[in-house]
């Protein structure tokens, strides 16, 4: 950054002869370190640009949130060092891969440490190897010789240095003297969910995903993420009355800890910023309601990192349910039902053969005869050009017997180059009904599939797919209930089995294990 883009807060350097910026540029030629220093104490987001290098071989890429949040961070932190009783604890929604991480769990708590090296911290993730993770890079910065030459007042503690657990120490030397005191500080304790903490109290407790997306997909994992919340970390602060809470994080349903805080507190001492990825269709999710006038005339909060393009991706592989809660930070979908059913296309007659990839039937098993849950078999196609064909649907109310005669009857009509998916429920006897239908249908390409999450969410990136034109249907008399039971389909619907089988077969054809999720190799 060159000398006149250096952002100058107050006068550094008593003395009228020279201006600001004059006295600034003959300082950092002198004293460039202890002027680099300096800058890094007054603004979070200028140290986390001039430590980046520190932390990831990535160029740092800027954005208005990443300055907005870090400003909200240091006034937060200000008023924890002035022992002031806090005004509120801080929920931060907002997508992944938006520097998140490294903000609030990286940067921060390093950047407070070279204010007020006393600062205490306890840091919080769904998983030990993603929270210490965190802290690991945060070790990294302080060991970093750009750090020490910059802060050489800061260490960490010697006998106190792990991932879960470091201490820092302030070098001071005497003004008399001219010995060298060590002075203790604050430190770092990193835990998670699945963890326990004891004997350790902080300033500041930093909750990032404290969920996931998949334990989202059961009410354990929400239960186990709220309580860690509500019962764990709430006792383990120096004083309630000024220490803060910060919870970072993706929404991922009604109840999840920010659902659960927000309804707890019912509003009171808790500021919310929520930052969706994109505000043309989640505008309302959007707080504090002034920071639209910073999102992107095509209305996205990121257009480096996620424009529209890339967010249509990540729709097709998250499904709009996954979609509004990461991206949308809105935990049900804007438009309600999931499949929109006047989309799908009927055709009359198959394309040519050579516009096939490939072609499965997919069976969702049910063992009782004349009622419950139906038996389906659906048989569906990808193309060429990425469409997708439902050829028809075998569904019924047998007993094993006639089911497993049936299923044969139709592999036999479908001929060998179908491949043959059956749904294993859990447990020993879902197995065993797999195994049975593997061994009845020797001969063909039959394998056995144990989807797993709930089938709610398993069947969301498919409806993308149907509400965007791309599933047709070949013409027949089974696609009246086809579509009767795809429109209701929900967590209420009387009926599922063909919508679980249409996802497994769309699951199988793509090659998709596990819908819903947004997985980074690196949590930025």
């Amino acid at each position: 950054m060159s000398a006149e883009h250096i952002p100058l807060k107050r006068t550094i350097f008593p003395g009228q002869s020279l201006s600001p910026q004059n006295r600034l540029r003959t300082a950092i030629l002198d004293q460039p370190n202890q002027i680099i220093a300096e800058l890094c104490r007054r603004s979070l987001f200028y140290f986390m640009q001039e430590f980046w290098d520190a932390y990831s071989n990535d160029i740092f890429v800027p954005n208005w949130h990443i300055n907005k949040i870090c400003t909200e961070l240091e006034l937060v932190a200000q008023r924890v060092a002035n022992k002031e009783p806090k005004l509120y604890d801080l929920i931060i929604n907002i997508p992944p891969g938006t520097t998140k991480t490294a903000m609030v769990s990286i940067f921060f708590p390093i950047w407070c440490w070279i204010n007020w090296y006393w600062m205490k911290f306890i840091t919080s993730s769904h998983s030990s190897p993603l929270s210490l993770e965190s802290a690991e890079y945060s070790r990294d910065i302080i060991r970093s010789d750009k750090f020490k030459q910059t802060f050489p007042e800061l260490t960490i503690k010697q006998d106190k240095d792990s991932k879960s657990n470091f201490r820092v120490v302030q070098k001071q030397r005497t003004a008399l003297s001219n010995v060298l005191q060590l002075n203790q500080g604050g430190g770092r304790v990193s835990t998670s969910v699945d963890a326990r903490i004891t004997g350790f109290h902080a300033h500041i407790l930093i909750l990032d995903d404290l969920i996931d997306p998949k334990r989202a997909l059961s009410d354990a994992g929400i239960l186990a993420a709220n309580n860690h919340m509500d019962h764990t970390l709430s006792t383990r602060k120096t004083d309630k009355r000024v220490a803060v809470t910060i919870l970072i994080m993706q929404r991922l349903s009604q109840n999840d800890p920010t659902g659960h805080l927000l309804d707890k507190r019912k509003g009171k001492k808790i500021k919310l910023i929520c930052l969706p990825g994109e505000i043309r269709n989640y505008r309302k999710q959007l707080q504090p309601k002034e920071l639209e006038k910073y999102y992107s005339k095509d209305d996205l909060l990121d257009p480096v990192r996620m424009d529209w393009g890339v967010l249509g991706d990540l729709e097709e592989d998250l499904g709009q349910y996954g979609y509004a809660g990461q991206i949308g930070q809105a935990p049900t979908p804007p438009e309600g039902g999931m499949f929109k059913v006047d989309h799908f296309t009927i055709i009359d007659t198959l394309p040519s053969p050579v516009n096939f990839v490939n072609t499965v039937r997919y069976w969702d098993k049910a063992g009782t005869q004349g009622g419950g849950a139906f038996t389906v078999g659906l048989k569906m196609s990808v193309l060429k050009n990425k469409k997708f064909i439902i050829h028809d649907v075998v569904r019924g109310q047998w007993s094993a017997e006639i089911r497993e005669n049936i299923i044969k009857e139709t592999a036999e009509a479908d001929g060998t180059s179908v491949q043959v998916y059956t749904e294993q429920e859990p447990g020993s006897g879902g197995k065993e009904s797999a195994e049975a239908t593997i061994t009845n249908l020797a001969g063909f390409s039959a394998h056995k599939d144990r989807p797993t999450g709930n089938k709610f969410f398993r069947a969301d990136p498919f409806s993308v797919q149907v509400n965007n034109g791309n599933v047709m249907l070949l013409r027949g008399d089974w696609i009246f209930q086809f579509k009767e039971e795809y429109r209701n389909f929900g967590p209420v619907a009387t009926y599922k089995d063909q919508v679980d089988a249409g996802s497994g077969a769309w699951n199988k054809l793509i090659g998709k294990k596990r819908a819903g999720m947004l997985f980074n190799s690196k949590r930025r």
